[in-house]
């Protein structure tokens, strides 16, 4: 595994000590649609009238106003600092149509943001991430591989389990999931975000591997997606970590 940039030590060096205004956007929502969220966001004119945009607000709910439409009018409520846009927001990422639900969801947080920096008087800061996150606690996706050809034995996933919830439990993190397919291993967890990743993990192969070395000490770790195993698969081979191909 390439070496994992810790979070929290790039915050500390971009902002000094972590800000008590700190916030993590919760939700799950795909990179890809983030980064075209905050794209379109920059490049829209932001020459328009805040009270014309707050009176056809409720025009987003309607089937027949076209989407791109729809996603300039929620960009446009973003970035007005008032509760009736917030509310508007919050609806419709609640019963608005699923195809732009992550996109509402990007909107509420940057108009939520942007009321707190008003009554609070100082900039608030936003970390998100694909897998989101709770808290100050990031959402990680763990691949762990079998040093063998072999799927994980019933010992090895127990073991692998009961290390896993007790060095994360021990770190004041949540698992999530703990899932095995053949010499896979998945694992799904909320960490917080002063603790280094990659410490925790290299901690759980080295007492899972007393019993073993059953554990490949390369492995993926990612906070942007979940992976499916054919794609892990696919990026084992070309990291040279032989695995059996499912």
């Amino acid at each position: 595994m390439e070496q994992y940039e810790n979070i929290y030590d790039k915050i500390q060096e971009l902002l000094g000590d972590i800000p008590g205004n700190l916030s993590i956007l919760e939700q799950q929502i795909d990179a890809d649609v983030q980064l075209e969220y905050y794209e379109y966001s920059k490049k829209l004119n932001n020459h328009f009238n805040p009270q014309e945009i707050l009176r056809k607000r409720e025009s987003i709910f309607r089937h027949d106003f076209p989407i791109e439409d729809k996603k300039k009018m929620m960009v446009r409520l973003a970035s007005i600092d008032s509760i009736e846009a917030y509310r508007t927001l919050e609806k419709y990422n609640k019963n608005g149509s699923d195809q732009l639900k992550d996109w509402a969801a990007l909107a509420m947080q940057e108009c939520k943001l942007l009321l707190e920096s008003k009554l609070l008087d100082e900039s608030q800061v936003l970390i998100s991430t694909g897998l989101g996150g709770k808290g100050l606690k990031l959402r990680y996706f763990t691949v762990l591989l079998s040093t063998s050809e072999q799927p994980y034995s019933a010992f090895q996933k127990k073991l692998i389990t009961n290390e896993t919830r007790f060095a994360i439990k021990r770190s004041g993190g949540e698992t999530e999931k703990v899932r095995f397919n053949r010499e896979i291993c998945t694992i799904l967890s909320i960490i917080p975000l002063k603790i280094p990743i990659q410490a925790l993990f290299d901690g759980v192969i080295q007492e899972c591997n007393q019993y073993g070395n059953f554990i490949k000490p390369d492995y993926i770790i990612t906070n942007v997606r979940i992976i499916c195993n054919r794609e892990i698969r696919e990026m084992a081979q070309r990291s040279r970590i032989k695995t059996k191909p499912g």
